[in-house]
Parts: C-alpha cells; structure tokens; sequence
C-alpha cells in the first residue's frame, strides 16, 4: 500500500481478511439455532497444552511467471505509470545505485529473518543491490534507505486506521511522517529519483502478516506503485489472494531495475525498451502465447469492492456493495480473477444470516478460479470456505475432497494461515470418519503452521475452537449443553 498526500487504503487493507481465511462461526451458529446459542453455559477459561514450535517456510514460493512478454510488457506500464486511482505518473521514480533497508522500532522477534530472507530473495532474483543495514553495518550516505519501522497498531491506526501496513516516500521515520503527512512531501507523482521511502508495519501482528508486509511495502518502495485487479499471481493486487512475492513480482522488479531504465524516462521511453530488457530478463516469456489485454476496471467496480471490505460500513452495506460489484462483474462479461473475486466477496458477506447465497456464491467463485491456470491459490481459499460448508453438514467426504485438493496449493503459495485452517478441516473431517488417531496428528500440523499464521497462543486456539464448532459432533454437544441449561 502506497500513501499519497492524503492516505487512502490500499493493498494491505483490514479487510484483506475478506481475501484470507478468517473462518465464520456463524455456520455452527446456524445450524444449532439461536436459541442454542443464547441459552448456553457461560464461557469458561480452559487450559490449553503447551503448541508445538513454529513451523515457516523455506526458500521461494512455487508460482512462476507464466505470461508472454508482450503481456508482462503491458502490465508493467500498468504498474509503473498509473496509480490505483487512475492518475498518472509523467515519469518514472526509482533508486538509482544500492539500497540499504533498515528495521526500527519495536522489531517483532521473526522480523530480522523475515527481512533477510526478502533481501536474498530481491538481490538473487530480482538483482536489486540491496542489503539489509543493522548496528554493526548502518546505513552509508551513499546508498538509497528504505526504513522499515514496527509500531503498535493502535498507534497506527489513529493517522491511518484503514491501512494495515503502508510505504509512503522521502522520510525515514514515524516521527517524520506525522509531521508530513498532508504535505506534497508524500506525493509520489512529484519524486524525480526515489532516494528514502519509509515503510510501517504493526509490531502486534501475526508473523506472516509480517512477512506479507514486508515484501509488499519493501517491493513498492523500490518497484512499481500501482495495483490491478486484473492480475492474479502478484502482490501488486489489491485482492491479497498473493502473499508472498510470485515469480511474476519477481520479474517486475528485475525490470524495473534493469540498467537499461533510469529514472526520469516518460512511459513512451520505457516502451520502446521494453522487449529487450523483457527478453533478456525473461526469456522463457518469448515463447508463451500472448493472450487479449484485459479490459480496463471500472471506478465503480474497485468503489463496490472497497466499500465492500472497507472500515465504517454496516453489514447490510457491506453486502449491498458486494452485491453491486458482482452485477458490474456481470455486466462486463468479465470470468476472470475479478469476476471470481466479486463472487467470492459476496460469499464472504453473505455467511451471516444468508448460507444460499454463500454457498451459491462460493460455488460461482469456484468455476470461475478453477477455469484458469495459475489461479490455485485462489481456488484454494473457495475450497477452504466449501469444505467449511460440508464439514457442517457432516459430510467427512466432501469436507476431505474440498482440504485435500486446496492443501497443495496453500503450501506452495507459503500461506500458512491458509494452510492452518485446511488442515483444521480436514482433521475435523478424519475424526468424523472415526480416525481419531490420524486427526490428531493432522492437527498437531496444523497447530505448528497456526502459530506463523495467527500469531498469539490464544489465537491459534481460537481459530481451531472455530473449526471444530462447525463439526456436527460440536452442534450436538452445544444443543445438549442449551437443554441442560434450561433445567
């Protein structure tokens, strides 16, 4: 999420979670019944055993880039030379030499790994000269600075409460952004060469939510600044179906930083360099079919999608505009991402108080993300919400078919939250079919992956208790315990 002179929620917004995988109970709630829910026991403090260790991923995610050049050479100029509002940039802005990036503030304990891991990601991949500056070896004068500062997320909040992690430009503190922060300062259309930008992130936060930010912000401050909905294997979406820089991002970055390219250059520079910097950053793109350019995304779609999951909107508002995005989708004859992602919104919406329409609208979503290559990752957060939808029904099959099939593919997108709750499911699923022992082992997985995805112990806890509300086995007891209440 990029900040202009006047903050506006962009990719890492709060209602990414419409994206991630918070899991509704409402589905348990439903089918016990309100009354079931209402007359229940008050809420005791249980004693959990210790979790197991933390489990993180290793190396890079498995999603190459997939699209001929001619196509990467379009969605570049996308990136590079508009914004998310449409504006455009008369030139482009970038750090010209090495960069240092430096962490302050209230440093979370799996930030430095996190961000060591990106910068050998960026340096190998993306052949940035970057490095990650500490006490011993600061800063030099010489090198372009990107600041990574951790803060509470109340204080956040209380300048930008949409955001839940933004990079803005030319300072390098918090300190600085409060004082600058309506000023042109922050205006990214008014940079010549990109000498600081400062990156913020909660400091209570879950770690992938961590690492999820991170290698957004840290990519924008040194790469492109705009977002498409139209894309579906990058971060630079603001459906945050991608988490962890793709292949794709990878390639976008290498060209941006291609020696070939300078700051100050007008799209049409850019242009005309473009197939041989692509070529030779991208060779495998030349022999790839190219496919029709994607239409323009109207105002009012991206208006209905951030209402949608935007702050400061009722429920019945919320869905109005999910409801309204989907009509748009419809109109424009779209069936990609967009389409899907409309679809899957009004799902998300829907869960409380309207199971036809979420169901329908998962299933809509589904046909959508499945009809196209390289858009797993997204299918996988539809299996996850249908397996939910079967495991209430008591359906151990279908509950297996919907985790097995998505599991796969939360692991190579490194979504662990994802995975977490895919693995709750399906262990949910096996203790239905009376594998008692095999569910417990799934779930002790599960656990491990829940810790890097969720964050606190009470959390993970959480987020499995949601799970295993949804099991008919916990419908039953919940009623039973409602009776016994009621004398």
């Amino acid at each position: 999420m990029t900040v202009a002179t006047q903050p506006a929620p962009r990719t890492r917004r709060l209602g990414r979670l419409l994206a991630g995988v918070g899991l509704s109970i409402l589905l348990a709630n439903c089918a016990a019944g309100p009354e079931a829910s209402r007359a229940g026991p008050a809420p005791v403090a249980i004693a959990h055993p210790p979790l197991p260790p933390m489990k993180r991923f290793t190396g890079r995610p498995d999603t190459p880039s997939r699209r001929a050049n001619a196509e990467l050479a379009r969605d570049f100029l996308d990136l590079s030379f508009l914004m998310e509002s449409g504006r455009a940039l008369p030139t482009l802005s970038r750090f010209e030499g090495p960069i240092a990036v430096r962490l302050g503030g209230a440093v979370p304990p799996t930030a430095v790994a996190e961000a060591q891991a990106l910068v050998g990601r960026l340096r190998s991949e993306a052949r940035i000269p970057v490095r990650l500056a500490d006490g011993a070896n600061p800063p030099h004068p010489a090198e372009g600075l990107v600041s990574v500062e951790f803060l509470p997320r109340a204080e956040m909040h209380k300048l930008v409460p949409e955001a839940a992690c933004f990079v803005v430009p030319r300072i390098s503190s918090w300190a600085e952004y409060r004082n600058v922060r309506r000023t042109k300062a922050m205006d990214w259309g008014t940079l010549a060469t990109r000498e600081r930008a400062a990156v913020f992130i909660p400091a209570d936060t879950s770690p992938q939510e961590v690492r999820d930010c991170l290698h957004e912000e840290v990519a924008q401050a040194m790469g492109p600044l705009n977002d498409l909905y139209s894309l579906h294997d990058t971060v630079f979406n603001d459906d945050n179906f991608v988490s962890a820089l793709s292949g794709f991002d990878m390639v976008m970055l290498r060209t941006y930083n291609a020696p070939e390219l300078h700051s100050g250059m007008t799209r049409a520079e850019v242009a005309a360099l473009l197939p041989k910097v692509l070529e030779r950053v991208n060779p495998a793109g030349g022999k790839v079919r190219q496919s029709a350019p994607a239409d323009e995304t109207p105002r009012e779609w991206v208006r209905a999608v951030e209402t949608a999951l935007g702050p400061g909107v009722s429920a019945t508002g919320r869905r109005s505009a999910a409801r309204r995005a989907v009509e748009i989708a419809e109109r424009q004859h779209w069936r990609d991402g967009r389409a899907g992602f409309s679809w899957f919104i009004l799902g998300r919406l829907s869960l409380n108080g309207d199971l036809e329409t979420a169901f329908t609208s998962f299933l809509r979503a589904a046909l959508i993300f499945r009809s196209h290559p390289g858009m797993e990752i997204q299918a996988a957060h539809v299996d996850m919400q249908l397996a939910a939808f079967a495991l209430s029904a008591g359906q151990a099959e279908d509950t297996l078919i919907f985790a097995d099939r998505a599991i796969p593919a939360a692991r190579k997108a490194q979504n662990a939250a994802l995975l977490a709750t895919l693995l709750f499911v399906r262990a949910e699923a096996l203790e239905l079919k009376g594998q008692k022992a095999a569910a417990a082992a799934v779930r002790l997985d599960g656990l491990g992956w829940a810790r890097y995805g969720f964050g606190s112990d009470d959390e993970v806890w959480r987020r499995l208790a949601e799970i295993r509300a949804l099991s008919p086995a916990a419908q039953l007891n919940r009623a039973a315990a409602a009776v016994a209440a009621q004398g």
